[in-house]
């Protein structure tokens, strides 16, 4: 695929909905609490993990205080969370040898953006010319779930669809309300501080992959992206795998809550593949919804009431995701993921990443470093 004329994008079809998530883990120090920029010394240690498949288990990100752990390609979310906390077990002891902690939240309660190392490739080093000051805030973490789609005419209708569960997801794995030591009265400032890079932010709603494929030759023509993992929207498409990929959600900071939100995202991904194969025309709403419930479960997180159809009815967002649990428990009989799917009514009920960061907050009168110490701690169970 090149600049002339509109190529095609070639899907790498998933025969089954697998799944695969990618789980970015920050290094804090275990004295300090604040972000330690040691991640080239835990690779050095932790070695070159991989999967079956021959994927990478542990890569680089932007940021050197950070750690990304890969699941290989699964059919269910046991295998990708006991996957995923392998390599966990391998990180951790890799980083107990330099001195430091593990930890995930969308983001740090008091590190300074300033302050913070860049991992030096081509890529990272023309994404910082590019985007400047707001490249360099993007303190964040966040957890990436792809699932398997089998045709490239089924992705948009099934993304567009998606859209209607963006802000339960955000909700329940909001985690991001405090910034370089100031609470922001968001439940994830995370999810609006990174659509501030020029190709992140909510999809666009295509009709057909010709629409798409259209729209990726424009961005490469004119320059804005020179491949298409340089669109950085919160639910893409993943040609190269031939998965959807769910990008929604905040880093998740316990393994309990992650088996939860990858079952959701799995569940859902799957009935609305199979309500496309069955003929159904998916309900979605217009772009404007969308980006409006965004900002209400950013900014309201479990207490946001959102639009819930192209009507514009609204409805507090865990009664809705009560009626959802519900629905979508057959297919999770069906993906053996019961016991996981059964997990998210708990988040609510003992309070999501951000309410719980601002409870141990308060108790500790306004202590930030007994934030980071419950955190460190909740990844370790």
């Amino acid at each position: 695929m090149g600049g002339a004329g509109v190529g095609k994008v070639h899907w790498n079809s998933s025969p089954r909905p697998t799944l695969g998530v990618e789980w970015e883990i920050a290094l804090v120090d275990k004295n300090t609490r604040n972000l330690s920029n040691t991640a080239a010394a835990v690779f050095d240690t932790v070695g070159d993990l991989r999967a079956h498949d021959g994927t990478p288990q542990v890569t680089k990100e932007l940021l050197r205080n950070t750690v990304e752990l890969v699941s290989g390609v699964h059919d269910t979310v046991g295998e990708v969370v006991d996957d995923l906390s392998g390599t966990m077990d391998a990180v951790r002891s890799a980083a107990d040898a330099v001195g430091v902690d593990l930890f995930c939240a969308g983001t740090h309660p008091f590190a300074q953006w300033s302050t913070q190392q860049l991992t030096r490739t081509a890529h990272y080093d023309e994404l910082i010319e590019r985007t400047q000051w707001w490249g360099r805030q993007m303190l964040i973490w966040g957890v990436h779930v792809h699932v398997g789609v089998s045709h490239p005419e089924k992705v948009f209708p099934i993304l567009n669809s998606l859209l209607l569960s963006y802000p339960h997801l955000l909700a329940l794995s909001a985690s991001s309300p405090m910034w370089a030591g100031i609470d922001t009265g968001y439940a994830s400032n995370r999810a609006l501080m990174f659509q501030q890079l020029p190709t992140a932010g909510l999809p666009f709603q295509f009709e057909n992959w010709s629409q798409f494929e259209g729209f990726v030759h424009d961005q490469m023509k004119t320059g804005v992206i020179e491949q298409l993992g340089g669109m950085h929207w919160d639910i893409r498409p993943a040609p190269k795998w031939g998965t959807i990929e769910v990008r929604v959600c905040d880093g998740i900071p316990t393994r309990l809550e992650l088996s939860a939100i990858v079952a959701l995202i799995h569940c859902l991904v799957v009935d609305l593949d199979r309500r496309v194969e069955a003929g159904e025309t998916l309900p979605t709403i217009p772009p404007w919804h969308v980006q409006e419930n965004k900002w209400r479960a950013a900014r309201y997180g479990l207490d946001a009431i959102i639009i819930t159809d192209a009507e514009s009815n609204e409805r507090l967002v865990t009664d809705d995701l009560s009626e959802l649990l519900n629905r979508l428990e057959p297919v999770a009989k069906q993906l053996g993921c019961e016991k996981e799917l059964a997990l998210v009514a708990e988040i609510p009920q003992r309070g999501a990443s951000y309410q719980r960061q601002r409870r141990v907050a308060a108790a500790a009168q306004g202590d930030l470093v007994a934030v980071v110490d419950a955190l460190v701690k909740e990844l370790d169970n």
